[in-house]
């Protein structure tokens, strides 16, 4: 993609300073065009361009922002999941650093849309640097007029627009995954134990303070200054009909050139990895390839030729574009052991209120560190896949399908990988023998007892 078809992640040097933003084109046209607009047909814009969130659901942000209530005496707020937690994902972090003030301008933008008087953006803990450089960006937007009460006069209406100004707030996570989920993430924001909540109500409803409140990723809210600079009409031709726009794709594991690579949506999974990434060391063989961060279902490498890279087309070869997080594995990969770091995540990051979840996120991992031990036996494979799927669309939030489908997935499209780690028998102890090692008393005794296989 050449430097002029960027629209988040543009080749500018130093455009997080906002003298070099505003230089080009930043809080300008976009801002003067917006606020000569009524705000519904702000979101009426977004809603033709086709817009689809990026942090995951790939819902249509237009559509979401009607969800808000109307009315002159709502206490509304717009909240910015920064929380960047999913293995393999890592663009959020790359707009806080080479271009904050595109996210900046456009929480403006859909604040004036949704009539919103406070608006946060949340930044997981970890991210520290990038923290100091959102607040340092807010900051100087302050101080510029561009954010707050000087904003009735920077951006003085003109046409069918109304006189608005919004105030903004950088919020310091925890570090916690499941505060990427966006009930917890308002629980973490009012100072409350990060626990989702369950829904409904939705938070267009009751949201932060029991307030109507929507919810958007960085990337999604950074696309929202090219939709109006250029039209929607204009933004909805790049891409994919269905999903278009650009995308922010990661790609890191077995390649040559790991990073994030702005690509029109529906470009080609292998041109990610052989045109941007320039392929595998030593040319190796790929294996697996998950196309949209950790919790996304893996595709065998035979699976990749043709497949596009937006929501559609991934979601029609069985996986799904997720954030974006492409993690490319190689033929010399041990899958089992892969999978059995994965598990081990989820089951560390879970937030333990559903049983299902706390439970058997454990005893996922603790069968696939059974298999990586080479003591388990062909019935562990498929307790493996039964537990994943008691975990699955039984929790209040998709934690537990994040926990689940890598292990289901995993093992249905690479059955030989757990086959090789399997022995027909498995070894037991006598109840009394394992009490007298608990007690540092006898030897093991080990007793092989043939196994029942399952139907």
């Amino acid at each position: 993609m050449s430097d002029t078809q960027r629209l988040i992640l543009p080749n500018i040097p130093n455009l997080h300073e906002i003298d070099v933003y505003v230089k080009n084109g930043g809080y300008g046209d976009s801002m003067r065009k917006a606020f000569s607009m009524t705000p519904d047909a702000v979101t009426d814009e977004v809603k033709r361009s086709g817009l689809r969130g990026r942090g995951g659901a790939a819902f249509p942000t237009g559509l979401k922002w009607t969800f808000m209530p109307k009315g002159p005496d709502k206490k509304r707020f717009l909240l910015i999941n920064g929380d960047e937690s999913e293995p393999g994902s890592f663009k959020d972090r790359q707009i806080f650093e080479f271009n904050p003030h595109q996210m900046i301008e456009g929480m403006l933008l859909a604040a004036y849309a949704m009539q919103v008087r406070h608006a946060y953006v949340y930044i997981r803990g970890e991210y520290g640097h990038w923290i100091k450089m959102v607040q340092k960006a807010v900051d100087d937007a302050y101080a510029r007029g561009f954010i707050g009460p000087k904003m009735l006069e920077t951006f003085k209406p003109t046409g069918e627009g109304v006189p608005y100004s919004v105030d903004i707030t950088v919020h310091k996570g925890a570090g916690a995954y499941i505060v990427g989920e966006e009930s917890a993430l308002m629980n973490s924001l009012e100072g409350q134990r990060g626990y989702p909540r369950v829904k409904p109500p939705f938070p267009a409803n009751f949201g932060l303070w029991g307030n109507p409140t929507t919810i958007n990723n960085v990337e999604t809210i950074a696309n929202i200054p090219a939709i109006i600079r250029i039209g929607a009409e204009a933004y909805s031709q790049i891409g994919e009909a269905k999903h278009p726009g650009t995308l922010l794709l990661g790609v890191s594991g077995h390649v040559n050139r790991p990073g994030i690579y702005e690509v029109p949506s529906g470009t080609l999974l292998t041109d990610m990895i052989y045109k941007y990434a320039q392929g595998v060391p030593n040319d190796k063989k790929i294996k697996m390839v998950i196309p949209g961060g950790s919790s996304m279902p893996p595709l065998r490498g035979d699976q990749l030729e043709g497949v596009k890279m937006d929501a559609e087309s991934l979601k029609a070869v069985g996986s799904s574009i997720g954030t974006g997080g492409i993690m490319v594995m190689d033929e010399d990969t041990d899958i089992p052991s892969v999978l059995q770091r994965i598990s081990k995540f989820y089951h560390h990051e879970s937030c333990g209120q559903c049983t299902p979840c706390r439970e058997g996120t454990g005893w996922l991992e603790k069968i696939l560190k059974r298999v990586n031990a080479g003591q388990a036996s062909q019935a562990d494979i498929q307790l493996l896949e039964d537990v994943a799927k008691n975990i699955e669309g039984r929790t209040i939030c998709a934690l537990g399908e994040a926990a689940a489908w890598p292990v289901k997935f995993t093992v249905q499209r690479f059955p030989e990988e757990f086959a090789k780690k399997v022995s027909a028998t498995r070894e037991h102890l006598a109840p009394n023998k394992v009490h007298s090692l608990r007690q540092g008393g006898l030897e093991p005794v080990q007793i092989n007892v043939p196994l029942i296989e399952r139907n």
